[in-house]
C-alpha cells in the first residue's frame, strides 16, 4: 500500500471479491479448489514511487514498536469527523459496533421476497428500516433502497459531523462533494424496469427507470438533498468500492479540490436478481440450516459468503478545515491504494506477485497491530489474505485480525464502508470484535483471528482490506488522531 495520491504500487491480497474464491469459477467444484495456489516466498518486485507528494510508510520487524507518520501539513491531513450507516443492525453506530462486540449474527432467512425454491435463503438482509425525518414519503415508495440506504447513512454522517443544514448554510459548499459509490448499483430498479419491458411493453417502464438504476445515483441525490456542490461522483470497482471510493475522496482533498469529503459504499442486492446471480455463480454458503453459522472465516468448514446490504459513510475533512470550525475528530486517515491485478475477471495471479510487498512497501514505520479483513469465508481467498498478511509482517505476535463479515454479511459495495467504521470503532473504543463461528480453525493461519469473544487492544495502526471481481484491490489506513 503506498500512502499517497501520487504514489504508485501493486497490492495482491486477495479474495477476489464476493465469490471468486481466489480462482476462477471452471477451476471450482462449486467452492472446492481444484489446485492450491502457492504464494512466492522471495520474489519482491520492485516498486515505483513518484511524485512530490509521494510518502511511504515502513513495516517494522514488531508491528508496534514505530509510530505512525503522518502528513504534516494540516490541509493535507485527513480526519475522520463523521459516520454513519445502514446495517442488519440498525442505523446507530454505537449499537451497530456493541452488537458486533457481543458477536451477534445478523444473518436471517430472507422474506424480502419468495426464497422458497432457491438453493440460497438466507442473508444479512435489513429489517425495520426507517427513513423518516431522512426522505420525504413521495421520493421514499420510488426509490431503491440502495439510494435510501445511501441518503440516510449520508444523512447521518453529516449530522455526527455537525453539519446539518444550519451548518452547511455557514460553509462554501462548492468545497464539500460527495463521493458514494456502489457494486451493482439500483439493482430492484433495473429488474422492475426489465421486467415491466418483458410483461407489457416499453411503455410501461417508469420514467424512474434509468434514473434510480444507474450507479452514480448514490452521489447524487445525496448531494441535490443537501446542496453540496463540489467534486461528485461514484465509483463501482464491485466489493473493493467503498475503499476506493475513500482513497479518490482523500486525494481531492489533498489537491485543494475539496475541505470536506461524504465517501462511502452503499448497496441493496438482497433480492431475486441479486441472490439468484450470486447463486450461479456457486459463491454463496448453502448452509440453510444454520444461517447464523453460514458466514465463518478461515474455519476448515466455511463452503461460501453470506450476502448482506446497507452502507456505510464517513465525513472525511482536511484536518485545517476541521480545526477551523471546531469539528469533534474522531479518527485520522493516514492513507491507502488501489491497484488492478490485471489479470483475469474472477482469478487470482497464481503467482501472488506482488502481495506482500506491496503491502510492505506502503506500510513502512505504521505500527500496523490491527487488521480489518476482507475475510469473506471463501476457500482460497481467507487464506490467501493470510498468507500474504504473514509475509508482510514477519512477527504477527502483536497483531489481531477480524472478519465482520462473519456477523453481518458480505455487503459487496458497501462493505468497504461498514467496515471502516468498525475499523474506526476499534480505534476510539480499545475494543475488537469477535470474528465468530470460529470452530475449527484453518492451521495456516496463525494470526490472532479474536475467535468468537471480543478483545481489548490498544490499537496504533489499522488497515482494513477490500478486493473485488476484476481484480480490483483497495487497502485504507487509519489510526487514532493526534495532534
Amino acid at each position: 500500500i503506498v500512502l499517497s495520491g501520487s504514489c504508485s504500487s501493486r497490492l495482491l491480497l486477495r479474495d477476489r471479491e464476493a465469490g471468486s474464491n481466489g480462482a476462477s469459477l471452471p477451476q471450482y467444484n462449486g467452492l472446492r479448489a481444484v489446485d492450491t495456489m502457492h504464494l512466492p516466498s522471495s520474489r519482491t518486485p520492485k516498486l515505483s514511487c513518484s511524485g512530490p507528494k509521494c510518502r511511504t510508510i515502513r513495516a517494522m520487524a514488531s508491528p508496534t514498536v514505530s509510530a505512525p507518520k503522518r502528513e504534516t501539513d494540516p490541509k493535507k491531513r485527513i480526519v475522520i469527523t463523521g459516520m454513519g450507516l445502514v446495517s442488519v443492525f440498525g442505523s446507530d453506530i454505537d449499537n451497530f459496533y456493541n452488537k458486533l462486540l457481543e458477536g451477534e449474527s445478523g444473518i436471517t432467512q430472507i422474506d424480502k421476497f419468495d426464497a422458497t425454491n432457491y438453493s440460497v435463503r438466507f442473508a444479512g438482509q435489513i429489517r425495520d428500516f426507517s427513513s423518516k425525518g431522512y426522505i420525504d414519503g413521495k421520493n421514499d415508495r420510488r426509490l431503491d433502497d440502495c439510494w435510501r440506504y445511501c441518503l440516510v447513512a449520508g444523512r447521518r454522517a453529516l449530522d455526527e459531523a455537525n453539519l446539518g443544514s444550519e451548518a452547511l448554510e455557514k460553509l462554501d459548499k462548492t468545497r464539500i462533494g460527495v463521493l458514494v459509490g456502489t457494486g451493482m448499483g439500483g439493482l430492484t430498479a433495473f429488474s422492475n424496469g426489465v421486467e415491466a419491458l418483458i410483461q407489457k411493453g416499453y411503455k410501461k417502464i417508469t420514467p424512474f427507470f434509468i434514473p434510480y438504476s444507474i450507479t452514480n445515483m448514490g452521489s447524487a441525490l445525496l448531494a441535490i438533498d443537501t446542496g453540496l456542490m463540489g467534486p461528485n461522483y461514484s465509483i463501482s470497482t464491485a466489493c473493493a468500492t467503498a475503499n476506493y471510493c475513500f482513497y479518490a475522496a482523500a486525494n481531492h482533498i489533498r489537491r485543494g479540490e475539496a475541505d470536506i469529503m461524504v465517501a462511502g459504499g452503499t448497496e441493496a442486492a438482497v433480492m431475486p436478481t441479486g441472490i439468484g446471480g450470486f447463486i450461479a455463480c456457486r459463491a454463496l454458503s448453502q448452509r440453510n440450516d444454520e444461517p447464523k453459522r453460514a458466514s465463518r472465516p478461515w474455519d476448515k468448514d466455511r463452503d461460501g459468503f453470506v450476502m448482506g446490504e446497507g452502507c456505510g459513510v464517513l465525513v472525511m475533512e482536511s484536518l485545517d478545515h476541521a480545526m477551523q470550525r471546531g469539528a469533534n475528530i474522531i479518527a485520522e486517515y493516514l492513507g491507502g491504494a488501489v491497484t488492478c491485478d490485471a489479470h483475469h475477471m474472477t482469478d487470482p495471479r497464481s503467482d501472488g506477485l506482488g502481495v506482500s510487498s506491496c503491502i510492505s512497501k506502503s506500510l513502512e514505520d505504521a505500527g500496523v497491530n490491527y487488521v480489518n479483513a476482507h475475510a469473506t469465508s471463501t476457500l482460497a481467498g481467507d487464506l490467501a489474505e493470510v498468507n500474504a498478511i504473514k509475509k508482510v509482517f514477519k512477527n504477527t505476535s502483536e497483531i489481531k485480525m477480524n472478519g465482520t463479515k462473519s456477523m453481518i454479511g458480505h455487503g459487496l459495495g458497501a462493505a468497504g464502508g461498514l467496515e471502516a467504521i468498525a475499523t474506526v470503532k476499534a480505534i476510539t473504543t480499545g475494543w475488537l470484535h469477535p470474528t465468530i463461528n470460529q470452530d475449527n480453525l484453518e492451521p495456516e493461519v496463525t494470526i490472532d483471528t479474536v475467535p468468537n469473544v471480543k478483545k481489548q487492544h490498544e490499537v496504533n495502526v489499522a488497515i482494513s482490506n477490500s478486493f473485488g471481481f476484476g481484480g480490483h484491490n483497495s487497502v485504507v489506513v487509519f489510526a487514532p488522531f493526534k495532534p
